[in-house]
């Protein structure tokens, strides 16, 4: 189990950092600042491939600034606001803006 769980991580910190590559291009934050935005990415969704009620890959999830961008589909308002929850108690996180639309 702590072999799945390091490869999740792994494999999430990898496409986190290739997928969001361009902010520092752009001006947007401080390196400093993009690599801490990555680790908060990285483990909200860690925490949500860890979780069975909430769907990782149905949910997106963006940082900027310590500010927390949830988006993306959900089954229920359960899963919406267990995501939100995930999200808020992850280390250095601002705020939450919680854009997650409920799928019908």
């Amino acid at each position: 189990m702590k072999y799945a769980r390091a490869l999740v991580f792994a494999a999430l910190a990898g496409l986190t950092i290739v997928t969001t590559g361009c902010s520092v291009a752009r001006n947007q934050e401080t390196v400093g600042a993009y690599i801490d935005d990555a680790g908060i990415t990285t483990a909200i969704k860690a925490k949500m491939a860890e979780d069975k009620t909430v769907s990782a890959a149905a949910i997106s999830v963006e940082t900027l600034n310590g500010t927390v961008q949830l988006s993306g589909f959900a089954k229920s308002q359960t899963e919406k606001n267990r995501a939100e929850t995930i999200a808020r108690s992850t280390k250095n996180v601002r705020e939450v803006r919680n854009s997650i639309v409920l799928r019908p």
